[in-house]
């Protein structure tokens, strides 16, 4: 057992994993359930961006993860808390009632944003230098499984089970148990493989330093333009990602494309994370030829200009499913590729003291970027529809632009 519990292999696939499917569960397959379960738009989207939050703060407790107990000990907790949490979920689903299943979810975004935490600390202790840049590619590319299986496969199950059952609460209830049976057979697993890791000898001052790296993140030269950077660059995706589940769900006399919840599922979250993956991919060989300077741009119109195939789709409403799945697939493609410019120049800012808290900082204020403009997305498609609502969304297009130029001159002159 010890020699096993010494091979990386035995617990990075299924941790990184782990450590994904809490995240779709919460940000993705919820908007998807409440949905189907009848919650309106303004409400669906307002309360499912709420759910970001614990991701906005987690820099705030992220030091106590450090100092109080082990790695190990809060990723098999949080592990047991998220499992407990998806079964009192499949026991709350209701038509009517939301309430006790919005709470649980806070519960379980709350453990799932502690447990990243704990999983990426975990990683760098538990493996030398070597290791932990060898194996960098596998927990990325296992978080990406997750992600397809998160937003894909699991929502495809509810759907066969909605059409074979008649009846969507049974369906979701149905799924959101075998999501709580899953994730107590990993908890179990992490319990076997996981090994002790050595002892952070760096933690015990942190405590005593928690102000040090937010005071100097925002003493940083250039701070107020990047933080306008990390808040708008993605604006157009931020306010159109909570209802694009629904317009894929909703009526054509609503004006959405009347897909069944399992087709949903296939077309956003298995051809669009597949896309996206790829896209992802791709941006990561093109930055490391051209770097970030000469990559913003084209990255930066990719991220952007592909939100009109919605607006499209607003105005034609395609019949064909096949138009769907190409749509979709091209702006998510775009989306991934042009995503990694932001993520480099969240680690071109970070760069100095304090580097890996200021990346949490930054990555704090990315999850804020997505979930400001979600609380209103509702409300505003309710009022001018999906065309107008997508209009919407390609004219914030123009934030994107905007920052983007003040980043290009802010990377140039330094």
């Amino acid at each position: 057992m010890s020699r096993f519990r010494e091979n990386p292999w035995a617990w990075i696939p299924t941790l990184y994993f782990a450590e994904g499917i809490p995240y779709f569960v919460v940000n993705v397959i919820s908007v998807t359930m409440f949905k189907r379960l009848g919650m309106p738009n303004g409400e669906l989207a307002l309360y499912t961006s709420l759910l970001y939050l614990p991701w906005v703060i987690k820099p705030l407790w992220s030091p106590l993860v450090d100092v109080l107990r082990t790695k190990r000990w809060w990723i098999l907790t949080m592990q047991t808390v998220m499992t407990l949490g998806f079964a009192l979920l499949a026991l709350s689903v209701s038509r009517s009632v939301f309430v006790w299943s919005l709470i649980v979810f806070y519960v379980v975004a709350l453990a799932s944003a502690t447990h990243d935490i704990a999983a990426d600390g975990y990683y760098m202790l538990a493996l030398d230098e070597h290791d932990r840049s060898m194996f960098v590619g596998i927990r990325s590319t296992f978080y990406r499984i997750a992600s397809v299986f998160g937003q894909g496969v699991i929502v495809v199950i509810a759907g066969v089970l909605e059409t074979r059952l008649g009846n969507i609460p049974l369906a979701w209830q149905l799924t959101l148990g075998f999501a709580a049976v899953l994730f107590a057979l990993l908890t179990l697993w992490h319990s076997l493989a996981l090994p002790q890791e050595k002892k952070n000898e760096e933690a015990e001052p942190v405590l005593g330093q928690l102000a040090r790296p937010f005071v100097t993140f925002f003493q940083k030269p250039g701070v107020l333009l990047a933080l306008l950077f990390m808040m708008l660059y993605r604006l157009p995706e931020a306010l159109s990602v909570k209802m694009l589940t629904p317009f894929l769900l909703d009526p054509r006399s609503a004006g959405g494309l009347e897909m069944s919840t399992a087709q949903s599922g296939l077309v956003y979250g298995t051809v669009g994370v597949i896309a996206l993956t790829l896209g992802g991919i791709l941006g990561g060989f093109a930055s490391a030829r051209w770097g970030l300077k000469k990559s913003l741009w084209p990255m930066a119109l990719s991220l952007a200009l592909p939100c009109a195939v919605y607006l499209f789709m607003a105005l034609a409403l395609p019949a064909q499913q096949w138009v769907v799945y190409v749509c979709v697939a091209l702006d998510q493609f775009g989306y991934g590729f042009g995503f990694t410019a932001y993520m480099l120049y969240m680690m071109w800012f970070s760069e100095g003291e304090f580097k890996t808290s200021h990346y949490a900082i930054c990555t704090a204020f990315m999850a804020m970027s997505m979930m400001i403009p979600g609380l209103f997305a509702g409300w505003l498609q309710e009022a001018v529809g999906y065309g107008g609502f997508f209009a919407i969304v390609m004219v914030c297009c123009m934030a994107t632009i905007a920052v983007t130029l003040m980043a290009a001159k802010q990377i140039k002159d330094n």
